[in-house]
C-alpha cells in the first residue's frame, strides 16, 4: 500500500487526471471556518482557490462520474472524535485491513512530511494519537465572508457523503 497525499490546489486544471483512476482516492475534509482560520494565520492574502474546497467537490463529481464504487470521504473532525470507527470504516471500503497500529505513532518529524512541514505539521509532531477535535474560537474575517460561504457550500455537499461514525 503506498499513501499519497495531494492538495487540490496542486492538481491544475490543465495536467490531465487519468491517473487518479488508476489508484483507490479518498476524500479529506475540514470545516471551512477551520481551515480558514488555520491557512489566514500563515498567509493572510489568500483567497478562494487557496482554500482548495471547490477544487476538491469538481474533483469528487469528477472521479465519481469516471471511477467505480464512490471515494470514501472523511471529515477531519469525525476522524478525531471517532478513528478506529472511520479507519476500519476506511479500511473495508479500500479493501484493506485495520490494524490497530493506526491509531497510535511516534512523535517527531518524519522523512516523508515534506517541505512544508516545519510551516504546517508542529502540532503533529508533536502528537502521538488522535486527540477529540477541538473547536476553533477565531471567527471568519469579515473579508472572507464570501469566501467562506462558497467554501461551506462545497463542504457541506462533501459532508453529507462522509463515512458516519
Amino acid at each position: 500500500v503506498l499513501f499519497q497525499k495531494q492538495m487540490t490546489l496542486h492538481l491544475l486544471r490543465e495536467v490531465d487526471r487519468a491517473w487518479l483512476l488508476e489508484m483507490h482516492n479518498c476524500f479529506l475534509i475540514r470545516y471551512p471556518r477551520d481551515v480558514i482560520a488555520s491557512y489566514v494565520a500563515k498567509r493572510p492574502d489568500s483567497g478562494l482557490a487557496d482554500l482548495g474546497f471547490v477544487q476538491q467537490i469538481e474533483l469528487y463529481r469528477w472521479l465519481d462520474q469516471r471511477s467505480g464504487p464512490p471515494p470514501p470521504v472523511l471529515d477531519a473532525r469525525d476522524v478525531q472524535n471517532h478513528p478506529r470507527s472511520v479507519l476500519s470504516q476506511l479500511c473495508e471500503r479500500l479493501g484493506l485491513a485495520f490494524d490497530e497500529a493506526m491509531l497510535r505513532w511516534e512523535p517527531g518529524r518524519r522523512p516523508t512530511d515534506g517541505l512544508w512541514a516545519p510551516h504546517w505539521y508542529a502540532s503533529v509532531e508533536r502528537s502521538t494519537g488522535f486527540a477529540p477535535y477541538q473547536a476553533k474560537s477565531e471567527a471568519v474575517p469579515e473579508a472572507f465572508a464570501a469566501v467562506y460561504r462558497d467554501c461551506l457550500e462545497a463542504y457541506e455537499e462533501l459532508h453529507a457523503l462522509r463515512i458516519i461514525p
